[in-house]
């Protein structure tokens, strides 16, 4: 019997921040080295990566600080005299005040089940937004709690041990196959991807396109 729902929150609830990284990337290819904005982008996305892979336990650095930090590599790389505190804050403000997707105050106020976020955003920002779009989940779990990331094991574990739940009574929603879907069906939980943009799906993962219609699958 399925008793509550885990809740991914960047993607799922309220818009990623792909619109900044883009402006930021901008402003470095105006200001740096570079053939074209998406060769910055990709550089960006895959040392944010790496910082991000080899985060956790004893070596956890918050995401702000990641964030700062592949900032400051992609200025280096491309020789960009852009500011790294200007560029990172453009990142934070939304993280604070992000928009939500049409449907998800709705789901909160309807659903049957209780909700956990579940977050790899930081505890003090993803309190923020939730605060700023006025939500009330049951809990919130952040990489920051757990001292590791999405996909990693830790963060599952820790919201089921603080929920007392068992792996079968939950269901995940996140719109990451990489991450949520990964990650929550490494321990055991049943994942749903949330697919709002139909991208192809060669998986045979279960997949909705709003939050409204995970409320069919808890019944």
């Amino acid at each position: 019997m399925i008793k509550a729902f885990f809740l991914d929150f960047y993607g799922t609830v309220v818009y990623e921040d792909g619109e900044i990284v883009k402006k930021i990337s901008q402003l470095i290819y105006e200001t740096g080295k570079a053939d074209s904005p998406s060769e910055i982008d990709s550089f960006w996305w895959n040392d944010f990566q790496d910082l991000f892979s080899n985060s956790h336990g004893n070596n956890f650095q918050t995401q702000r600080e990641l964030e700062k930090k592949s900032i400051k590599h992609t200025l280096e790389k491309f020789a960009s005299n852009e500011n790294v505190e200007k560029l990172s804050n453009y990142m934070f403000q939304h993280w604070v005040k992000p928009p939500i997707f049409e449907e998800s105050k709705e789901f909160f106020e309807i659903s049957p089940l209780p909700i956990y976020i579940v977050s790899n955003i930081d505890t003090k920002d993803v309190l923020k937004a939730i605060d700023f779009h006025q939500l009330s989940p049951s809990g919130i779990f952040t990489s920051e709690d757990a001292k590791a990331y999405k996909p990693r094991k830790e963060i599952f574990e820790l919201a089921l041990k603080s929920t007392g739940l068992h792996a079968d009574e939950v269901i995940h929603i996140g719109d990451s196959l990489s991450s949520d879907v990964k990650g929550a069906s490494s321990v055991g939980i049943k994942a749903i991807w949330l697919n709002r943009f139909e991208k192809k799906n060669s998986s045979d993962v279960d997949c909705i396109t709003n939050l409204l219609e995970a409320l069919d699958k808890c019944r």
